[in-house]
Parts: C-alpha cells; structure tokens; sequence
C-alpha cells in the first residue's frame, strides 16, 4: 500500500485526518473505481468535455461488491490476519491484532447483512480458517479469553454465510469450530449465540424439534448470563419453532415473555454481537408465529397481515437482506387473509428485490410463497405469479 510503519501508527491512533491523496492511492491499490468514492480523486475535479465522457462507468452491483470484498481482503492480508501457510508464519500477537481481527468481522457482516452470504461466504470461510491457526501463535496470558472469542465470532460468522448461501455441510462444520472456541474461551453468550445460528438452520431447513431443543438447551445453560437482548432472541425464537409444530397458544405465550425482555434491553450491558438485534427482529417472530396460525385457522390471518407489516416499518434498512425476508412474509399473509391484488404487489417487488442479493435463503423463501397461494391459484395473476415462482426454484436449482 505505500504506507510505513509510522503512519499506519498515526492513522490508527492519532486525529481523525488524512490526505485526500493518500486515500485515492489507496483507493487504486484496492482497484475500488473513483465512481464509488465520497471524494474527487486529486486531478481529475476539473476534468469536463470528453475526458469526462471517456471516465469509466460504474461497474454493476456485483462488479462493486466484488472490488469491496477484494478491498476488505487485502486489509487483512494487510494487517497479516490472512495468507497462505507459507506467508502466515507464526508470531507473538498482540491487542492490536484481536482489533483488527473484530474491525475486518464488522466490515464482513455490514457486507452480509446488505448482499446476502452467496457473495461472500467463501471469502468469510478463507479468513476464518485463517485465523483459527492464531490460536497455536504466542500471545500475553490476558489476552488469550479476547482471541478466542474472535476467532470464534469468525467461524460463526462463516458458518452464517455458508448456511444463507445454501452450503448447509460446510456451515455446520464452521459452526461446530466456532462452539468449541467459544466454549474454550469461556464466552458461554457467544457459544450460545452460535448454537442460535444453528438453529435457525435447522428451522430453515423445517427440523423445527431439533431446532426447539437447541435453543431450549442453549437458554438454559446460559442461566443467570443471559442479558434480556439474548433472552428475547431466544424466545422469539422458540416461539417460531412451536408454531411451526401446531401449538399456537404456546407460541404466543412465549412470544410474550421475549416481547417484556425486550422492554428491558439496555445496549450499553449487552454483548456487541447483539448490535443486529431490534425491534423489527422481534416483529417480524410475531407474523411468522401468527403465519403459522393462519395455516392451520384463517381467523389468525389478520393478526399476521398486521404483525408482518409493522416488522417491515421497524425493519433497520441497512440490513436489506431482513428487509426483504419481512417482504416474502407479508406477501404470505396477505395471501392467506385472501388479498391476493395486495400480495400479488408485495410479490412483485419481492421478485425484484431478491434479484439484487445473492441468498440462496432468500430465494428458498420466495420460492416458498407456493404453499401460501393455494386458494387463489384459479385468479390468472395468480397462477402467472406462481409460474415465476417455478421458474425461479428452476433457475437456482
């Protein structure tokens, strides 16, 4: 990068200042296009007739993901948190190390969270594999509890992508590396945390007992370390899993008990982990509990209709990926409250809308909205949304 030891010390560690120039060099080391910068690059802000038009355009949003992630990757190769074995060559790690270990993650999830885990998920998996060999280097007896936890927090995260870009094998084998470093640490929250993680695959993947057991074991063996943002996690989600196996009235009694959790949450006492965690979270539990109910009583659909949409208005916008599932569930229960004109609207910009992450979740979930249509496939529109929907299983399959 063209950056000595001293200054990547000021940049890190002094005022909050650097030269526009320096940020553009870095820019082209990263081979991120002047298009996707705040600022004008030096030389080029009075650049107009037809040198401006022979500027490159914007590449398409796949194109610009790519160079962010290739851009994150080259921080950390930077930092010397990532390379081959041969250029990873053990060394004594230091505090500096773990926050740039915690810093890459952040930047990791904010991509997750806004194009979906196909993209990324091998990028993730490369990095967390990486710093698991961390574990084996020299480090101050002190520092040992905040590596582990790191790495942990990186093999969960990779399990994370892996299980919404469909490589369900590959997210459990993350997700069980993640639980031992966790468990290794002492960090009984985030071991929890990843054994949430694996049960919202199991729920994905419809093994709901399997999925109620594991929060259930996960909850209580956190006992008096579970914050109230984590015991309402957990019971919104439990309370998805007893939907889902027919027990309505259950469901919603566990609903309650995750909703006066939530009114307790203080984020200043809660692990950083939890930072995705809102109130659109906990909403968009309500309409999948009353979506179940609605499957199997129509009287219940009225409440997911209602449910769904207020977790769409809470729902963070930065997170498009969650922005999107609260879509694919209101167009289910709009159709199941027999508004099949408003779902067929939510249905269309859900189609559009899934185009621009790479979810192989997502698409399973739009996919999906079949079972839910049943009742109006005799309406033209209807059945022409449900053949889009066959051909999109088709074209990810």
């Amino acid at each position: 990068m063209g950056i000595t030891q001293a200054q990547l010390s000021r940049v890190e560690n002094g005022p909050p200042l650097v030269h526009l120039d320096r940020l553009a060099h870095w820019a082209g080391v990263f081979g991120i296009p002047a298009a996707y910068l705040w600022f004008t690059p030096p030389g080029r802000s009075h650049m107009t007739g037809v040198a401006a038009e022979r500027e490159p355009q914007p590449p398409g949003p796949d194109e610009g993901r790519r160079a962010l992630l290739a851009g994150i990757a080259a921080v950390a190769a930077g930092a010397g948190l990532t390379g081959s074995t041969d250029i990873m060559q053990p060394r004594r790690i230091g505090a500096a190390d773990v926050a740039r270990l915690d810093a890459v993650l952040t930047l990791y999830r904010s991509v997750d969270r806004e194009c979906g885990g196909g993209l990324l998920y091998q990028e993730v998996a490369r990095f967390a594999e990486s710093v698991y060999r961390m574990l084996d280097w020299t480090r101050p007896a002190g520092l040992t509890p905040r590596l582990v936890a790191a790495v942990a927090a990186a093999r969960q995260l990779a399990g994370w992508t892996a299980f919404d870009a469909g490589r369900h094998d590959d997210a459990q084998r993350h997700f069980i590396a993640g639980e031992r470093a966790a468990v290794t640490a002492g960090d009984a929250p985030l071991a929890a945390m990843i054994r949430y993680a694996q049960a919202k695959q199991l729920q994905h993947l419809r093994h709901n007992q399997d999925a109620l057991a594991t929060l259930q074991l996960a909850h209580a063996q956190l006992g008096s370390q579970a914050t109230p943002a984590v015991k309402a996690l957990f019971w919104g989600a439990e309370a998805a899993s007893v939907a889902a196996l027919g027990d309505h009235q259950t469901a919603v009694t566990t609903l309650g008990k995750a909703n006066d959790q939530f009114d307790r949450i203080s984020h200043e006492r809660e692990p950083g982990w939890m930072g995705f965690y809102d109130r659109g979270e906990l909403l968009a539990q309500y309409g999948r509990v009353y979506r179940d109910g609605a499957r199997q009583d129509s009287r219940h659909a009225p409440e997911a209709v209602r449910w769904t949409e207020d977790a769409v208005a809470a729902s963070d916008l930065a997170n498009v990926r969650s922005t999107v599932l609260n879509e694919v569930g209101l167009c289910s229960a709009l159709f199941l409250a027999d508004q099949p004109e408003r779902a067929l609207a939510v249905g269309a910009r859900v189609l559009k809308q899934a185009r621009g992450i790479s979810s192989r979740r997502v698409i399973d979930r739009v996919v999906n909205l079949r079972r839910d249509l049943s009742r109006h496939r005799e309406l033209p529109e209807v059945a022409a949304f449900e053949r889009a929907l066959t051909a999109r299983a088709a074209a990810a399959a």
